[in-house]
């Protein structure tokens, strides 16, 4: 297909091309009796604008111009994330997920720095109690 730089239609078919599994893991394969089928969280979205214009001069004429105008716009964004995969095997179904260690050491910092606050303040009341 070709495209245009003015097809308005780009940012839908650009998006509809890019959110699918295999940008995060590939096609699915099948090794002896084995199959395994990726599966991804994929989000994405797409929007366009444009604008025309012209203008008044609400005071009179001012001899200046009258206004003119423009526009044009538009963008597509996605963000895909593994989930694991599925494994075939026979009659067998399997779910392998996938383990996001990023995901992991911020839910513990995040658990840590709560921690850490609600023992700050429960120390500093106690020794408010002992001072008054």
């Amino acid at each position: 297909m070709s495209r245009s730089t003015g097809d308005p239609n780009l940012p839908i078919e650009t998006l509809r091309e890019a959110l699918t599994v295999r940008r995060v893991f590939g096609e699915a394969y099948t090794v002896g009796e084995t199959t395994v089928i990726p599966v991804a969280r994929v989000i994405g979205g797409s929007g366009m604008g444009f604008g025309s214009g012209s203008g008044r001069d609400p005071h009179g004429s001012s001899g200046e111009p009258n206004a003119e105008g423009s526009g044009g716009g538009g963008g597509v964004g996605m963000c895909a994330w593994p989930s694991g995969s599925y494994v075939v095997r026979g009659d067998e179904v399997t779910w392998k997920p996938a383990f996001d260690l990023n995901l992991a050491v911020a839910g513990a910092q995040a658990l840590a720095g709560v921690v850490a606050v609600s023992v700050a303040c429960a120390l500093r009341a106690k020794f408010r109690r002992r001072m008054f």
